[in-house]
């Protein structure tokens, strides 16, 4: 029987850091890393996850893809994905991802910046165009609907709650 201590089973690698290890500097690792240790420093992870378990305290700024956080955390974390802080985490740092979870009981101390996804930005219409396209299709008639409209022309100011 095979188990895993991998909590990601799509992912085929992990390395685990146990919680006797000290590491003092830069933390750099192509795979997914599980913490349990002491690390001081910096760690760069790139397009890898990062798990802090409950015994984990770190004091480094991270970069990763995305971060699981069970322990102690102080410095910086930019996530490319998701950033989780469980109940029993405590975090004091700035938080830069895309998605964040915050479970009940999880102690965060920062800012929250949230990044948006690299797709394509929407092309939407302004609402006050959409609105006078619908309006002036009817031409402010209500066509029987028992809607009423309002429109304002250029020198004149008022209220869309305005009755006319």
């Amino acid at each position: 029987m095979e188990t895993s201590k991998a909590p990601d089973t799509a992912r085929e690698e992990m390395t685990f850091i146990g919680k006797s290890v000290v590491i003092k500097g830069e933390l750099s690792c192509g795979e997914d890393l599980y913490i349990e240790g002491q690390v001081e420093g910096t760690i760069e992870l790139g397009d890898h996850s990062l798990i802090i378990g409950p015994n984990g305290k770190i004091k480094a700024n991270i970069t990763a893809r995305d971060l699981v956080v069970h322990g102690k955390v102080e410095g910086n974390v930019t996530a490319t994905g998701r950033v989780e802080l469980r109940k029993s985490c405590t975090l004091i740092g700035d938080v830069s991802t895309q998605r964040i979870v915050i479970e009940d009981g999880a102690f965060f101390k920062g800012a929250i910046d949230i990044k948006e996804r690299d797709a394509k930005p929407e092309v939407r219409k302004p609402l006050v165009a959409a609105a006078s396209a619908g309006m002036s299709a009817g031409s402010g008639s209500g066509s029987g609907s028992g809607a009423s409209s309002y429109s304002a022309g250029p020198d004149s100011q008022g209220s869309f709650l305005d009755s006319k």
